[in-house]
């Protein structure tokens, strides 16, 4: 099963916990909802995707 960014996104605006977000859908890894945030201030700021990182670098 896939969970769209765009979900997880709308999750987390709702008010969603990120603990609730990996309770519900145990696929994901806290990594994927980082990934979703990351992608997010992505295309907000107008970067490029290869600008995406997640993590520590």
């Amino acid at each position: 099963m896939r969970i769209s960014v765009e979900s997880i996104l709308s999750l987390l605006a709702q008010g969603v916990s990120h603990e609730e977000l990996l309770g519900d859908y145990p696929e994901l890894e806290p990594e994927d909802i980082l990934a979703c945030t990351a992608y997010a201030h992505a295309v907000v700021a107008g970067d490029t995707l290869a600008a995406v990182r997640v993590g520590k670098s």
